[in-house]
């Protein structure tokens, strides 16, 4: 077989079967751009791989592997805006596969940097904000955070209760977010607040304010006691009369439907990252059954264990022909956002169900962290609630294809 990259390992998707994990060739007919884009990105995961290990069982953030990944130009997400280098959808699907296959924590980096905070700027942000920090985001070198979610509003986030009042001078900002990636790095915040502004047109509306992290009354607080993403942190943000200028506010975003527009082009990618951390799984379990002796033969030759491993290969087949789909669709502009979710809801549940097994079929040896699954285990039940739960996926698939709404 001849490797993609000399003395590296090859990616688990070569057509040529090393692993046997692109079982129906879904990712066989790449052009040339894509597979430079996911080959770059295989590169950095086996570059950061030992420093992320580390950072994930000491729960620190590197936060220089944050910025290597805007180096390498891998943070753009398949956003279209002439200041950032465009990668197709299936391309950006594909460096957040991998990247996820090496480490969550690495695909939260891209889903909160690149996903959320540049898409947010991107779509929304006046041109001068968007002079100011587009590059230096794309770039890695301003960390960014997209701030919605609230302690008492997740899954009803639409119900958040940060607010935002008029001064003479522009904005006052008060409330509280949580479970904000990036909210304490030292860069900026888009904050999604409900002006309060009586008698004007946007009284009630939720709109977004561009917040360096330095400002008064502004502060971070590294959430601790994880067990998930862990190479990453989360922050509790409080907004105490946080003062702006009349320009922090990004003219593009009126409503919250502006929010719920970033949240849906997010949740493909989570799809995608749940794709990596079950193809990491899928292959550690492999491995592990044909070189693991046990009653004098390998763990593979067991009819059992072939069982368990063909069941592990038909949900990641599912899992990559879900994605595929998915991106073309997105590339033709026909994708709408509840096909986003039906992938999302497949593809968690799916990675959920390798994790076990892979888990399981290890052993005692599954839950240490050189083997990579228990890592991945606990990484999937992260990426299983955020950008909307499995109960609120559903929800809004059932409404699509009832015409009827559960929320309410």
């Amino acid at each position: 077989m001849t490797e993609l990259f000399p003395g590296e390992r090859t990616t688990g998707y070569d057509v040529t079967g090393r692993l046997g994990t692109d079982y129906y060739a879904v990712f066989a007919d790449l052009d040339d751009a894509d597979r430079e884009v996911w080959e770059r990105a295989q590169r950095f995961v086996d570059e950061v791989a030992d420093r992320m290990r580390e950072a994930w069982d000491t729960a620190q953030y590197p936060l220089e592997v944050a910025r290597r990944f805007g180096e390498l130009d891998l943070l753009t997400d398949g956003i279209d805006h002439p200041a950032l280098t465009r990668m197709s959808p299936l391309a950006a699907g594909l460096v957040n596969m991998e990247v996820s296959r090496g480490d969550g924590s690495l695909g939260t980096v891209l889903a909160v940097q690149g996903g959320l905070a540049l898409r947010t700027l991107a779509l929304f942000g006046s041109p001068a904000q968007q002079d100011d920090y587009l590059v230096p985001v794309a770039r890695g070198e301003v960390l960014a955070s997209f701030a919605l979610t609230e302690p008492d509003h997740g899954s009803d986030s639409v119900s958040l209760e940060t607010v935002a009042r008029r001064t003479e001078t522009g904005w006052m900002l008060r409330g509280a977010k949580k479970w904000i990636g990036n909210g304490a790095s030292g860069g900026i915040t888009f904050v999604w607040a409900r002006v309060d502004d009586e008698g004007a047109d946007h009284h009630g509306a939720v709109q977004c304010f561009l917040v360096p992290q330095d400002t008064p009354g502004y502060t971070g607080t590294v959430i601790t006691g994880k067990a998930s993403l862990r190479g990453i942190h989360q922050a509790h943000i409080t907004l105490d009369d946080v003062q702006l200028d009349a320009d922090a506010l990004l003219p593009g975003a009126h409503t919250f439907k502006d929010a719920s527009t970033v949240l849906y082009s997010t949740r493909s990618g989570v799809a995608w990252s749940a794709l990596g951390h079950a193809t990491a799984c899928y292959e550690a379990a492999l491995q592990y059954a044909q070189q693991r002796v046990q009653f004098g033969k390998p763990l593979a030759k067991f009819q059992m264990v072939q069982e368990r491993l063909t069941g592990m290969l038909e949900d990641l087949t599912a899992m990559q022909l879900y994605c595929r789909w998915m991106a073309d669709l997105e590339t033709r502009g026909q994708l709408r956002p509840v096909q986003a979710s039906l992938a999302k809801y497949h593809n968690t549940r799916a990675a959920r169900r390798i994790a076990q097994v892979a888990r399981d079929l290890l052993g005692g040896n599954g839950i240490l962290l050189e083997y990579g699954v228990m890592q991945h285990m606990s990484d999937i039940e992260a990426i299983h609630t955020y950008e909307g739960t499995e109960s609120v996926q559903a929800l809004l698939i059932g409404r699509d294809i009832t015409g009827m709404s559960a929320f309410a």
